[in-house]
């Protein structure tokens, strides 16, 4: 049985061994060689990763801000945090332990606090656990918390990622968040066929499905899709201006956008904060659906 409390370090790193890794439980035959065979679902209690202490890096916060759309300043995006978390996140999903493999796992749902600003040159404590899986009506979610804290241990950014892994489903579990779709506000942002590639560069996400058509057709797309967590941000920058310090951005992925391709954007005052989405400009079918409020 797989124990959430004792926690493995590792150097937060997520290179193309990692991506060798996250590969090899889904081919067949090769999945089931020891040490490389998913464990069990029953019985899996969780995982928990932690790394060294990490200073956040000038240079890597400017490549992720001219990607993502953000202004460049002393302080960090409100979604680059993540970036810090991605290589534990990877580390658990290629555990033999974690009972799903990662390819062909989906990034479903994201929550994001950030408690205060982070500053260039800030050492962070990081870490990453996943729960066990809870029903969906799709298959099973596994929901991985990131925590960052600063140098004396006080809180200062958290994220729950949520990642569908499809198979049964249970008809009788929630229906996870309920957002409702802005209309455009007229913005319609381009996005070039190797948005994907520009990503990866800086994430360290290199999952072929974001990539090239040809890695993207061989898991099902027709050509390569951004990824969710650039989609976010992207939202993000265009509002950052208007968000608080502390605040909360919740968001759910709805359809996959492909590259090259045309999204739109749009986003209406709610209550403390803000609703947002990106939308097909032509069928204005969601792409994403998230809010942000007041924390």
């Amino acid at each position: 049985m797989a124990d959430a409390s004792q926690s493995t370090t590792h150097d937060g790193s997520a290179g193309l061994g990692t991506l060798l890794r996250a590969a090899l439980p889904s081919i067949p035959v090769v999945g089931s060689l020891p040490g490389v065979r998913k464990a069990s679902a029953d019985g899996f209690g969780g995982l928990s990763y932690d790394r060294p202490p990490v200073t956040v890096d000038g240079e890597h916060v400017r490549a992720y801000a001219e990607v993502c759309g953000f202004p460049h300043k002393d302080t960090v995006p409100l979604t680059y945090p993540h970036m810090l978390a991605f290589g534990l996140h990877m580390a658990i999903m290629t555990d033999p332990a974690f009972p799903a493999p990662a390819i062909g796992t989906v990034h479903l749902e994201n929550s994001v606090t950030r408690y205060r600003q982070i500053s260039i040159g800030d050492t962070l404590q990081v870490s990453a656990s996943v729960s066990p899986s809870r029903p969906h009506a799709k298959g099973k979610v596994f929901d991985f918390t990131t925590a960052i804290t600063d140098a004396d241990g006080t809180p200062v950014w958290e994220s729950t990622s949520s990642y569908l892994r499809r198979g049964k489903g249970d008809s009788d579990a929630p229906a996870g968040l309920e957002i409702p779709t802005t209309p455009s506000n007229g913005v319609v942002w381009k996005l070039p066929a190797d948005l994907g590639r520009q990503y990866a560069a800086v994430s360290g996400d290199h999952n072929p499905i974001h990539l090239y058509p040809v890695t993207a057709k061989a898991l099902g797309f027709p050509r390569q899709i951004a990824h969710g967590m650039w989609s976010l941000a992207r939202c993000v920058a265009a509002l950052e201006n208007r968000l608080p310090e502390a605040v909360t951005v919740d968001c759910a992925f709805k359809k996959p956008i492909l590259l090259p391709g045309k999204v739109a954007f749009g986003s209406e005052r709610y209550d403390d904060g803000y609703l947002f989405s990106l939308t097909d400009p032509r069928s204005s079918a969601p792409h994403l659906v998230g809010r942000a409020t007041a924390h």
